[in-house]
């Protein structure tokens, strides 16, 4: 297909898909903000239990979320290519590689799920607590995979409206029930569990619905599916690299003391949530880097790249000037511990210097991932995460470093990651064009 200059993308075609894609990525840390509230005041064993549980139900999944933004690069390409059919089809081989990965994950969670929490917190009541949740809200695996396809085919076809209108209405569904569930039917932390549970089947069934009605509901071809999961095995790989690391730097926050992990849990929730305002503009530009590639219009899908890029580069220059300025008073509401505030400043510059940083990065990666380069993404994270943050976490540990080693060890892994994003970006060798 031969460039053409319609359809220019604007950056109200840009908003159009990364708004509702943030309401997406916000509604499930809002359900837990809830879920967390009413289970508060069971008591701590019980609040502990959840927490626990819900870090594993969270570490389990994460890993899978190639059912999501590989299955977003697969199905970008074949609707840029005016092939809306056949991109909605891959959604159907995702879901049903959703399923079988789903009943794979609830089976194993079912016979290790008391294993697991004993593992992390040895045999305690709060264990007995986290496993008894885990038990009951894998049940829902299968349909948490089934929404992850689910968004992903739909955001390849632009459409970001739609799992927006699920997820919503899932979570409001559960955000009924949790406290009917825990309080008057007396279920206890169960309870919240099965609220969890209900809400992860209503929107799958929702997805579900989405593919009957448009005829993509086929019989599961082995060969598709084998081609999702190669793909999924980069992702994985480099979702694990994360993992590993935020988990030993919150290992060695709380090895440092009490003050330093509740000053990095502060900080590094509110990293979470602007990597979630940036992941929006990702998300924006996979669907539109696979798009344009899957029309055959390399020069233009280059030019969208850089597009989306300054608009992000914009936005974390944004936040962290807002940032900056609200250090005065920000930490205070999340705590009053005055040993918890005098430690924030160690991360908080450091978060707040990151975010242009980080405003390129996700972006990049958002084009990187659709044009499904997700090689070059596994093997640079890899390495960013072994050679920058990795070391520089256990070093903290070792010489007293504290926060401010940690958090350099983010930064030098988002500096690295940004070498080489725009390194391969500039070169042009993942603007790989056809369907």
């Amino acid at each position: 297909m031969a460039e053409t200059a319609d359809n220019e993308v604007t950056l109200r075609r840009i908003l159009a898909l990364a708004v509702p894609a943030l309401g997406v990525l916000a509604a499930e840390p809002l359900y837990v903000l809830i879920d967390t509230a009413v289970v508060g005041h069971l008591g701590a064993v019980d609040l502990a239990g959840l927490a626990l549980g819900g870090t594993l139900l969270s570490v389990l999944t994460s890993q899978l979320t190639f059912l999501s933004y590989g299955t977003t690069a697969r199905t970008s390409r074949l609707y840029g290519a005016g092939r809306r059919a056949e991109a909605v089809a891959e959604g159907g081989q995702a879901s049903w590689l959703a399923i079988a990965v789903g009943l794979l994950v609830l089976v194993l969670g079912e016979i290790f799920a008391g294993d697991l929490a004993q593992l992390l917190v040895g045999r305690t009541p709060v264990a007995e607590a986290a496993a008894e949740w885990l038990q009951i809200a894998l049940l829902g695996a299968p349909a948490i995979l089934i929404t992850l396809a689910g968004n992903g085919w739909m955001r390849g076809v632009q459409d970001t409206v739609r799992p927006l209108r699920y997820v919503l209405a899932a979570n409001i569904v559960s955000a009924i029930a949790c406290p009917l569930l825990v309080y008057p039917l007396g279920f206890g932390l169960v309870g919240s569990a099965i609220a969890n549970v209900m809400a992860q089947t209503l929107a799958a069934l929702l997805f579900v619905l989405a593919l009957v009605r448009e005829r993509a509901l086929v019989r599961p071809d082995l060969s598709v599916m084998r081609a999702q999961m190669v793909l999924g095995r980069d992702l994985i790989l480099r979702s694990a690299a994360f993992q590993i690391c935020f988990l030993s730097a919150a290992s060695v926050a709380a090895r440092s003391s009490a003050a330093a992990a509740g000053a990095h849990q502060i900080v590094y929730q509110l990293w979470v949530f602007l990597s979630l305002v940036l992941d929006s503009l990702a998300i924006a530009a996979q669907s539109l880097i696979g798009a344009e590639l899957g029309g055959e219009r390399t020069a233009r899908a280059q030019r969208v790249a850089w597009q989306i890029t300054g608009y992000s580069l914009l936005l974390g220059i944004g936040l962290g000037l807002l940032f900056a300025l609200l250090y005065p008073v920000l930490p205070q509401a999340f705590t009053n511990d005055r040993a918890v505030l005098a430690q924030i400043p160690e991360a908080w510059w450091l978060f707040v210097a990151q975010q242009p940083v980080a405003g390129i990065v996700f972006a990049l990666d958002g084009v990187l991932l659709g044009a499904g380069d997700a090689a070059f993404l596994r093997t640079t994270t890899l390495a960013s995460a072994l050679a920058g943050f990795f070391p520089l976490i256990w070093l903290s540990y070792a010489f007293g470093w504290g926060l401010l080693g940690i958090w350099s060890g983010l930064t030098v892994f988002l500096v690295a990651r940004l070498l080489a994003t725009v390194w391969r970006t500039y070169s042009g060798a993942w603007a790989v064009a056809g369907a």
